[in-house]
């Protein structure tokens, strides 16, 4: 997800630089909505990890 984001990102500073500020504008809102989604479960994944899964393997 964070790779789609980074080159919807490209993308549009590319056709932005075009000219093309419909294009640009569109992609940067993808990107942006895929950043954030990325991030969201970046979080998710980092506070269950050290919780909910780390107690569902057991102890060692």
């Amino acid at each position: 997800m964070l790779k789609w984001a980074i080159i919807l990102a490209v993308v549009a500073l590319i056709a932005g630089a075009l000219g093309f500020t419909g294009v640009a504008g569109a992609a940067a809102g993808v990107a942006k909505i895929l950043f954030f989604l990325f991030l969201v479960g970046f979080v998710l994944v980092l506070l269950l990890g050290g919780t909910l899964f780390k107690a569902a393997t057991g102890p060692k």
